[in-house]
């Protein structure tokens, strides 16, 4: 029977990625560069993805569909939920975000008066909103770097991105799958040269070292790949 469904058009979509966040149903994933609706009984067909796509590739049409299957949906959510509470379940939770507070500390990092120069080259820069047929990535360094990079570590722009395409991420707070399918997309779209690879001591954002590194293997790419590690408190290892 006929019924109201998403539609994408993969001519528009550029594989931004923005419409997933909006699906609470997960009907839609990255596949080969593409968003694809992964499964009709997923799709209530209400649109609440529709905004969220800056190329307009994303409509609601009347189509012949299964009827919307929530039952279906909580079977297809379960593994996330499951993976959601079993964080929350931790006795101490995530080491990495236990608090601590540096203030005083003299053996804190000194303060130079020097300013850095902006070393980027690109925008956006999240991994979720990044094209992987953007031309920045084309014959690039590419540097892969976890969100709190850039924060805990004073000489970003010199010492990792200068002349570098950028891609960041955290692995504990988004779709570890989903950036493997993005990333490797960009893998196999680009003449990558190297890959820089930048992540906190914490346990949790190693999550990022295995994300490129299945990419790699999927891009069926032979890359080297360079990791440096920060500490919580700024120096590198």
């Amino acid at each position: 029977m006929k019924r109201s469904i998403v539609s994408i058009d993969e001519e528009k979509c550029n594989g931004c990625g923005m419409c997933i966040p909006n699906c609470a149903e997960g009907a839609i994933k990255i596949i080969n560069g593409k968003a694809k609706l992964v499964d009709d009984r997923f799709c209530d067909g209400l649109g609440a993805c529709l905004g969220h796509c800056p190329q307009d590739a994303i409509t609601i049409i009347e189509r012949d569909a299964p009827d919307f299957d929530e039952a279906a949906v909580k079977v297809h959510l379960k593994p996330k939920i499951a993976e959601k509470k079993a964080e929350k379940s931790l006795p101490c939770g995530c080491p990495g975000s236990m608090a601590m507070d540096f203030r005083g500390d003299k053996k804190a990092p000194a303060k130079t008066a020097a300013r850095q120069n902006s070393e980027l080259r690109q925008w956006p820069v999240q991994l979720t909103l990044v094209s992987p047929e953007a031309p920045y990535f084309k014959d690039s360094e590419l540097l892969v770097a976890a969100d709190c990079v850039p924060f805990a570590y004073p000489n970003f722009h010199s010492d990792f991105l200068a002349g570098k395409s950028v891609i960041i991420g955290c692995p504990k707070l988004d779709d570890a799958e989903f950036y493997v399918d993005k990333l490797t997309e960009l893998l196999k779209n680009n003449n990558i040269k190297s890959i820089t690879l930048v992540n906190m001591e914490v346990p949790c954002c190693f999550g990022l070292q295995r994300i490129v590194e299945e990419a790699v293997a999927r891009s069926g790419k032979v890359l080297p790949i360079r990791q440096s590690v920060i500490t919580i408190r700024g120096e590198k290892q």
